[in-house]
């Protein structure tokens, strides 16, 4: 082929990539702007208290929310990815699975309940608020999940914007007409969740006839569980600390807490947009992050753009404080001192989904748990040795450093370990056929 024709379809090819991430980062942008006004009407129309109560009680919501379904997800996002023809079929063991869940969901939502809500925080409040993030908002993910492996990138784009004008537009209208109530604000939360999921479902999850295949899932059961477990376990590391703020601080404490790391949430937006694609691409190419210069390109790159997020709304906030209300003025002094928590917050969550890309969802469970108990341990440690609420945010940027350091060592560690056998053999990092397909 002439070396003219080699660069255009190679263009061609980055041009494409560069449309699919266009789309991916319209639905991040329109979701910052929505998630903005959501935050800012809750944050406010809340007192801190309550606010931190909420916060925490929708971050145990989604660590749950990962229990359902065992992880029958992954089958279902690698089969839209490579195996069209089977998400029906696929579709049905995902419902299996997230009924046979089911009563685990709820043991483990009672024990979250007795352990950091009970006395704080109403049950009926906390089950709305968890139901929201277990059934319905975790619908929506399925379906976005599913339009991605589609490489329906635009309607992914158009579910995660829908749905979040759709709590947006619940939040605001709590604010200008709700009595200002926890337990008032969870049951809307919730039924806006059950509206924005039933939308996604209807108008976008790709009609195909439903087959239910046992000898299908149950070949599926080891990828499935494994990713069940290293998502619980990255999200509980994830959201960890706002357990431990609120059981060592109170709700006040937790409160500010819980602002500070929604506003650092924001930098993330971007960066799972290109995490989608990166996982797509080690899916199809499994050697294109094996190259050092591209892995630590695209670490500073996942750093700066972190920090740089970061760094313009501390400013902002610094000159304009009660900007996004007065609730959040108490918090927006302390953005500037955790600037550099975003940036290893988002490499470990990078350096997960590398991993996952990879098939390697055993080792990233592992890796996760490590992170986790050094995160619960040092955070222990910080708030009792740093009492003082600017002093312990600061130390919160060690904290991740450590974390990270952990993180990537052992990510790139397993990726090194690996490579004599994937030179004998690549097959067994596809995803091989099973019986039936």
């Amino acid at each position: 082929m002439p070396r003219t024709a080699v660069w255009i379809e190679s263009f061609k090819g980055n041009l494409s990539v560069i449309r699919d991430y266009a789309w991916l980062l319209s639905g991040s942008a329109g979701r910052l702007v929505l998630s903005l006004a959501y935050f800012v009407s809750i944050a406010n129309g809340l007192s801190v208290g309550d606010f931190g109560l909420f916060a925490t009680a929708s971050a145990t919501g989604i660590v749950l929310s990962r229990i359902g379904g065992f992880g029958f997800v992954s089958p279902l996002y690698r089969v839209a990815t490579v195996r069209q023809r089977l998400v029906g079929t696929y579709t049905v063991g995902l419902l299996v699975a997230f009924l046979l869940s089911l009563p685990v969901v709820a043991i483990a939502a009672a024990g979250f309940y007795a352990a950091f809500f009970d006395g704080e925080m109403g049950i009926a409040a906390f089950v709305a608020v968890v139901t929201a993030e277990i059934l319905f908002w975790r619908a929506l993910e399925v379906v976005v999940i599913v339009n991605n492996g589609l490489g329906r990138f635009g309607r992914g784009a158009s579910i995660v914007i829908a749905g979040s004008a759709i709590r947006a537009a619940a939040a605001v209208g709590f604010v200008l007409v709700g009595s200002g109530t926890l337990l008032e604000w969870s049951w809307i939360y919730m039924t806006a969740n059950a509206v924005a999921a039933l939308f996604a479902i209807v108008g976008f999850y790709p009609r195909q006839r439903l087959r239910f295949r046992p000898a299908l899932y149950l070949s599926r059961w080891r990828d499935s569980l494994s990713v069940a477990g290293a998502e619980i376990i990255f999200y509980l590391q994830s959201e960890l600390d706002k357990l431990l703020v609120l059981s060592l601080g109170g709700p006040q404490m937790a409160g500010i807490y819980a602002i500070l790391m929604r506003l650092i949430d924001l930098t993330a937006l971007p960066i799972r947009s290109a995490n989608t694609m990166i996982v797509q691409k080690l899916m199809k190419s499994p050697g294109w992050i094996s190259d050092w210069k591209r892995r630590w390109g695209l670490e500073a790159i996942v750093a700066v753009v972190s920090v740089a997020g970061l760094a313009v709304l501390g400013g902002i906030l610094h000159l304009y404080p009660t900007l996004l209300g007065r609730n959040v003025a108490d918090a927006a002094p302390l953005v500037l001192v955790a600037l550099f928590v975003p940036a290893f917050r988002n490499l470990i969550e990078y350096e997960s989904e590398l991993l996952y890309a990879r098939g390697k969802t055993g080792l990233r469970a592992l890796i996760l748990a490590i992170v986790g108990l050094i995160k619960a341990g040092l955070l222990v440690v910080l708030l009792r040795a740093a009492p003082d609420t600017e002093r312990w945010i600061l130390g919160l940027n060690g904290l991740f450093l450590v974390l990270w350091i952990v993180s990537a060592s052992s990510t790139y560690a397993a990726f090194d370990w690996s490579r004599p056998r994937r030179r004998r053999s690549r097959r067994w990092l596809r995803s091989a056929p099973q019986p039936g397909e």
